[in-house]
């Protein structure tokens, strides 16, 4: 087995043409290693797989596109007795009853435990120089629709996903009568903050979550609006009208046309939240180009990143590639239809979600930047898939 994936994914590719550069990646440890250390809810009598090799078929065939449970174990009946072996399915192939049992009895935080750190390890580059620049890492929440509860209500999930990737390194199920706030320090006490800069939305403009971030050695984006009042109304009130235009970028799709303009204010000791460095302003215009229709809109945020950590042109890629996570949304819900799942019993969405996000990341990883396009390649060659992820090392 090769060491390194870009000598795996060259062969995988000889006959189809990408619409993509290969990337150089590092090797991989073996993942059905890494998902063995996950807790097996199992009985010891009576198992017959053991629980990596099980977790793997799953990973491999929501590689190849499966969406729900009964299409994984179709996936591992119609595959061959050489892909079985490679899976470490030795024996009978796995029914969905089979499946569907392990994966709503998985304890949820150690599987994402497991598979976030061993793809984190390979997502992330490190910052070695005090003058790079800082790795965005999104945190948002998204409901998985089609799932429920013990109280009738969809699973919520709060996830952390790299900026440039959209791959997810962290997740956390938020409790039915509880919301995103409380699950913020949690999902990030596993994750490295050291260079990385960590961007929200308005809601977790708190003073307690700056204060996490800071004492891990992270920095902070963070928008600001009408839940921080008192604030909103002091960045307001800065001097923007003397400050020059600092950025300005323009973007068009989705058929509208915007234009966002940056500023940046230094901030003087007293403003109204924690280490704060930095405020920002941005004025959005966007035009429907079908209707010309006109929307203005201007954004506070505050950051305790110094001008010296990043500009103001890095500021504005920070905030602009923070809706990237909306991106990693759409592909889950379009391309595997996570929306209108029916997988509900106990923890299996939550083990499905988690899949789904591995997959994807692993296809950023390896180069791709069509999901749909990936999906078809492992389907139809779902031994590169095991290749990719090194599980017969």
């Amino acid at each position: 087995m090769p060491s390194s994936l870009i000598d795996a994914l060259a062969r995988h590719h000889e006959d189809v043409d990408l619409p993509c550069p290969l990337i150089e990646l590092p090797g991989l440890c073996t993942l059905a290693d890494v998902l063995d250390q996950v807790p097996d809810p199992r009985r010891v009598r009576g198992r017959r797989y053991r629980i990596g090799s099980l977790l793997a078929l799953c990973l491999v065939a929501v590689l190849s596109g499966t969406k729900s449970v009964a299409a994984i174990a179709r996936f591992a009946a119609d595959s061959n007795s050489d892909l079985r072996t490679r899976l470490g399915l030795t024996c009978a192939t796995p029914n969905t009853t089979t499946l569907g049992r392990l994966l709503a009895r998985l304890d949820g935080d150690a599987l994402d435990d497991a598979v976030g750190a061993w793809i984190a390890r390979y997502a992330t580059d490190p910052v070695d120089e005090p003058g790079d620049t800082p790795v965005g890492l999104a945190v948002d929440g998204k409901a998985v629709r089609g799932s429920r509860t013990d109280n009738d209500k969809a699973v919520y999930l709060l996830a952390a996903a790299l900026h440039t990737s959209q791959t997810v390194i962290a997740q956390r199920q938020i409790p039915a009568k509880s919301n995103e706030i409380p699950a913020f320090a949690p999902l990030l006490n596993r994750i490295d903050l050291r260079g990385t800069v960590i961007t929200a939305d308005a809601m977790h403009t708190q003073r307690a979550h700056a204060e996490h971030v800071i004492a891990a050695q992270g920095h902070y984006l963070l928008v600001v609006k009408g839940n921080q009042k008192k604030l909103r109304k002091q960045l307001k009130k800065l001097p923007w009208r003397q400050i020059p235009l600092q950025d300005r970028t323009t973007t068009t799709g989705h058929g509208r046309r915007e234009i966002r303009r940056l500023k940046v204010c230094t901030v003087q000791p007293g403003l109204l939240f924690p280490h704060a460095v930095q405020a920002i302003e941005i004025k959005r215009r966007r035009v429907n180009r079908r209707t010309g229709k006109v929307q203005t809109k201007t954004v506070y945020a505050v950051t305790n990143l110094s001008p010296g950590q990043a500009n103001p042109s890095q500021l504005a890629e920070l905030m602009q590639n923070h809706w990237s996570v909306e991106a990693l949304h759409h592909v889950r819900d379009v391309t595997y239809g996570q929306d209108a799942s029916r997988v509900r019993t106990g923890t299996a969405p939550r083990a499905m979600a988690t899949m789904r996000n591995l997959a994807i990341g692993l296809m950023r990883q390896a180069g791709w930047t069509n999901i749909a396009a990936a999906t078809d390649h492992y389907r139809s060659r779902p031994e590169h898939a095991t290749t990719l992820l090194d599980l017969t090392a």
